[in-house]
Order: C-alpha cells, then structure tokens, then sequence
C-alpha cells in the first residue's frame, strides 16, 4: 500500500473523512484507487463507497478501462456498470478505450468483464 493512501486511511478510521479526497479526481484518481482497494482489503465499507463514488464521477477515455478493471477486482458493483456505460456510450468512445493501455490491462486482468462489455455493446445496436 502507498504511503499516502495508508495516511489517508488512518485519518478517515479516526475521523470519518477523506480531506485528500476533495481536490478534483485529475488530482487524487491514483490515491482514491488505492485507497479504494486497501478499504477493500481491511473491509472499510464506507470509505469504499466515498473512493467509488469519487472514481465514478470522473470517468474518462484514459481512465474508463483501468477503473472498471479496479472496479470488478474489488466488487464495485456501481462503479463498474458507470464504467461499462460510458465505455459503450458512443462507438467513438468504445474505438479510444480499445485503444488505450488500460484496455490491454482490463483484457490480461478481467477477461470476464470483456463479456459483459460486448452484451453491453450489442444490447445498444439492438
């Protein structure tokens, strides 16, 4: 775990907030990914739902498909249907995410996910 996402989780256990996490997402997206998934490791339900719903507004063509990789990893069931729908949102966006690094990730880690994406896709056409 990164130093500052282990500092940022003993100061939501003592005070129940998340100050790193109020700059804008460009800022604090690596720090509320791993923050994300050590409050999934040590079962921090609520500083979970505050990282995915901090990830989840943020939701861009570079980061769409290394968040729902995080998302799936980690249960977060929300997180990764606002990922699936802005991926299939456009075949515009569908092309870039295909793309970008983060895709080949999501293919080598979540290759279960990539089911789930080709229904979203096909259920659009239809």
């Amino acid at each position: 775990m990164e130093v500052a996402a282990f500092r940022a989780m003993l100061h939501f256990i003592y005070t129940d907030t998340v100050p790193e996490l109020d700059q804008p997402l460009e800022v604090v997206a690596t720090l509320a990914q791993h923050l994300l998934a050590a409050a999934d490791w040590y079962v921090l339900d609520r500083l979970k739902l505050i990282c995915e719903v901090k990830l989840s507004g943020g939701i861009t063509v570079d980061t769409a498909a290394t968040t729902l990789a995080l998302a799936e990893q980690h249960n977060c069931s929300k997180l990764k249907a606002k990922c699936v729908e802005f991926i299939v949102s456009t075949p515009a966006v569908l092309d870039d995410v295909l793309a970008m690094e983060g895709y080949r990730h999501l293919e080598a880690s979540c290759r279960s996910v990539l089911t789930e994406l080709l229904k979203s896709v096909h259920g659009r056409k239809c």
